[in-house]
């Protein structure tokens, strides 16, 4: 078996002991392609971002870096601009074939709230060896607004592959021809499908949402709670274009429609860094039947989270951003990202994270 391991899979290592906690993983954790990752009850303030390095424990560097510790069992505020390490209620004990890859979850990401996996012996974030056994931690570090957080909250999740499971560039180009996986605009695959920025919608001049630099907290427990106007500014242009600033955070669109398969996964990654001083999302898993018709999701677009780096940058319609890497999953998952299970995004244009409404 090979590839990334699906919902039954991530189930059956719950089941043998593989993936355990002391708080039993609840059975709502289990995406189709990744399982989330809880809070546990206290966060770290740190001096500065770290990984662990070979041969160190994430909890020696704690040590080493700590500013005070923050209480989380009755609720507490992470606050803008200050980085947080905080332990999670999961912890592994990979077999010597399985490596895990982590992420931001999607309302994460389009919050601006910086979340990455740290490990013991760790030399990168969001990735975790084959073999690996230990404990995980959230690095967490709210870019653009305060957050009041609890345990059990779910900001990451990781993901579970065996052996070679990237797709390669005449791969993708053959299933991109028998299943389409991108409409709105021409595919462009190089090391993975190209997808580029939508500043011409078909109605209307609203292309997308910057940040606001002085806002309230949000309660990430609060669905739909939350005025957009007091927290984003709205950014319209009759134009094709706009001008990012330095350090600003924006949610845009992507122009293409995109569509991954039940027997695939993708992640998005940066294009170019030559294209422009900018990074695109932080939160970069797209599950199986994300924008699948049978799933609820015909003409689901990407939502691009995007900060602007040094200096002004240019950004024009058409103009790819990123791209997406396929991945082949170990077997079809027991559930599609979509309505069966209720999924936020499926079918989505331009939007928000869930905290705000419509």
């Amino acid at each position: 078996m090979t590839g990334v391991l699906a919902s039954q899979h991530i189930e059956a290592m719950i089941a043998e002991g593989t993936l355990f906690s002391d708080t039993p993983v609840l059975g709502a954790q289990v995406q189709p392609a990744s399982l989330d990752l809880r809070l546990g009850n206290v966060a770290y303030r740190v001096r500065a971002s770290f990984l662990a390095g070979h041969g160190q424990s994430v909890a020696d560097r704690i040590e080493e870096f700590v500013m005070h510790s923050v209480d989380l069992s009755a609720g507490a505020v992470l606050e803008k601009g200050c980085v947080y390490v905080v332990p999670l209620m999961e912890q592994l004990t990979l077999p010597e074939d399985v490596q895990a890859i982590a992420n931001a979850k999607s309302s994460t990401g389009r919050l601006d709230l910086l979340t990455r996996l740290i490990t013991d012996g760790g030399t990168e974030f969001d990735r975790i060896a084959q073999g690996y056994a230990g404990p995980l931690y959230a690095e967490i570090c709210p870019r653009s607004f305060s957050v009041l957080v609890r345990p059990g909250m779910r900001l990451n999740q990781i993901r579970f592959r065996k052996g070679r499971s990237v797709l390669s560039d005449p791969e993708l180009s053959a299933l991109h021809d028998s299943d389409i996986l991108v409409s709105g605009g021409a595919a462009v695959i190089s090391e993975g499908l190209g997808f580029s920025v939508d500043l011409k919608p078909a109605q209307g001049t609203l292309v997308g949402y910057r940040a606001k630099p002085h806002t309230g907290v949000i309660d990430l427990d609060r669905i739909g709670a939350y005025d957009p106007a007091e927290f984003w500014e709205e950014l319209r242009t009759d134009k094709g274009r706009i001008i990012l600033d330095p350090d600003a955070f924006y949610i845009l669109v992507s122009r293409e429609a995109v569509h991954i398969p039940p027997a695939y996964a993708a992640e998005m990654a940066p294009y170019f860094a030559m294209v422009g001083e900018f990074r695109v999302h932080y939160a970069g898993f797209f599950d199986p039947g994300f924008g699948h018709a049978e799933a609820g999701g015909h003409g689901s677009r990407g939502v691009l989270e995007v900060r602007c780096h040094e200096a002004p940058f240019v950004l024009e319609h058409g103009q790819i951003v990123g791209r997406l890497v396929y991945e082949r999953m170990a077997a079809v998952p027991g559930q599609l990202y979509g309505r069966d299970i209720a999924s936020n995004y499926q079918g989505q244009g331009l939007k928000l994270s869930k905290h705000f409404r419509d």
